[in-house]
């Protein structure tokens, strides 16, 4: 049965109910939308019994999240990093099975570096597993272009475009086993070339200063055109 929720009452009562009679019986069509439903000859029902983001590409940043652990450093790439509302806080999916996740539990502080398209390889060995006989900090982060964080003792990629030094704010629990590390940015660092300045050329900035995108999974981006985004009139945020 239809349910009848809004529409023109007519003056004619007996007109009215006559017409709502025949929605309910379904003798008369009624639409509550003018919404047409998805055509899915051109779409494909993903399985939700895996992830379904393995199953198409999406675009996402790239960062270098940074910590200090008790017997050296840890850095480690996520792309599903973004930041919380239009203040300064920051986010990133984690784990609690990754050393990144007890890092900051036990300091409360992480940095994180936005590296650049020349970056890549850099940022892919921050990746690169533990071995037992060399600590993380051993084997990779001493053979990679690494600096201190200016105000707190975690890592950083040199020659990022972006920096920020980030306490804990709270860990959100619950999206199975992962959780999302969210942080109160401190100290924010960025590369003079990539400051957006009033009278600048944005497009011209980006296409001499390109951006690097994740695209997920596994692959990557260099962007250099971009277009200004068509807002409408009068829009807020």
């Amino acid at each position: 049965m239809k349910v009848f929720r809004y529409g023109i009452i007519s003056n004619d009562q007996g007109h009215y109910l006559f017409i709502l009679w025949f929605v309910i019986l379904e003798l008369v069509p009624f639409k509550s939308s003018l919404m047409d439903t998805l055509k899915q000859d051109k779409y494909v029902l993903l399985d939700n019994m895996t992830s379904i983001w393995d199953q198409v590409f999406t675009v996402a940043p790239l960062v270098v999240i940074g910590t200090k652990e008790r017997q050296g450093y840890d850095l480690a790439p996520k792309h599903m990093a973004t930041p919380l509302g239009f203040g300064n806080y920051f986010g990133f999916v984690c784990t609690s099975r990754h050393n990144t996740f007890s890092n900051v539990l036990a300091t409360g502080q992480f940095t994180v570096s936005f590296p650049l398209p020349d970056q890549i390889i850099s940022t892919s060995l921050s990746a690169s597993p533990r071995i037992e006989s060399i600590s993380k900090s051993e084997g990779i982060i001493n053979a990679l272009p690494v600096l201190k964080a200016p105000s707190m003792d975690a890592p950083i990629i040199a020659d990022a475009y972006f920096y920020l030094e980030c306490g804990l704010h709270k860990i959100i629990d619950g999206f199975d086993d992962y959780s999302i590390i969210t942080g109160k940015i401190k100290t924010a660092y960025a590369h003079k070339d990539y400051m957006k300045v009033s009278e600048m050329d944005e497009q011209d900035q980006i296409l001499k200063n390109p951006l690097l995108a994740y695209i997920a999974p596994g692959r990557f981006a260099k962007i250099t055109a971009t277009n200004g985004f068509p807002f409408p009139k009068n829009f807020k945020r």
